[in-house]
């Protein structure tokens, strides 16, 4: 299968043989896909090299046989966005989730836009806090994981601001008492679910889910994220 024009970002690169690397790509068509580019890697080759790092937004031309593609042309459709410091560091988690979290030749244009929108807001002054938040809310309805944000799991009624709940991954939203290890205020959940950035408080407990969701997916697994970017606190 040959594609012409194909929207995409490289997640992540690795020296393959002696002039190739090997990129993992997320696609809007193809979803995310391995992706070999010959002959980037020698001298003559430095500009084209350049055009596949990540956060670049591309036009890519791909050959397309079994598990990998092979690149057959690539351009670049806009400038590529400045994500320095802990944006960078945001960035670098955006790219691990998706590599972890998809399979490759999935395709969903859902994913595809919500990572791109998760980028230009890391390039925003919006807290990074939030932006990671949306964007795995978003990632995680994409690959038909989606929270349940709305209602009790266990009596089916509307969440209550004030109430305390604790969020069961296979499940959802369900009541409990203060002082639980990972408690959430309904106004927490209600706040993901329309869009609407909580307080710090309520940033701090909706990390704490996030892990645990994500962790699930994972197989009970880690990202390499949490290890080595642990101390950037602005964006956790």
């Amino acid at each position: 299968m040959r594609l012409d024009q194909q929207p995409a970002y490289v997640l992540h690169s690795r020296p393959y043989r002696e002039t190739s690397l090997l990129l993992e790509c997320l696609t809007r068509d193809q979803g995310r896909l391995g992706v070999v580019a010959r002959g980037v890697r020698g001298e003559k080759a430095r500009l084209r090299r350049a055009q596949l790092e990540p956060f670049q937004p591309l036009a890519v031309g791909l050959l397309l046989r079994g598990e990998l593609a092979t690149l057959t042309s690539v351009e670049t459709t806009a400038a590529p966005l400045r994500l320095v410091g802990n944006a960078g560091l945001a960035g670098l988690y955006l790219n691990e989730l998706v590599v972890r979290l998809s399979e490759r030749q999935d395709p969903s244009g859902a994913l595809f836009d919500a990572y791109a929108l998760a980028l230009q807001r890391l390039a925003t002054d919006e807290p990074l806090a939030w932006s990671l938040r949306r964007f795995e809310r978003d990632l995680l309805q994409a690959m038909g994981y989606a929270l349940q944000l709305e209602h009790d799991a266990e009596t089916g009624e509307p969440l209550e601001p004030q109430a305390h709940y604790e969020y069961r991954v296979e499940h959802g939203a369900v009541a409990c008492l203060p002082g639980r290890r990972q408690v959430l205020r309904g106004s927490d959940l209600l706040a993901l679910a329309h869009d609407r950035m909580p307080d710090d408080e309520g940033l701090k407990a909706l990390r704490g889910m996030m892990r645990e969701v994500i962790r699930f997916h994972l197989g009970g697994g880690e990202l390499r994220a949490w290890r080595v970017l642990g101390g950037a606190t602005a964006w956790r």
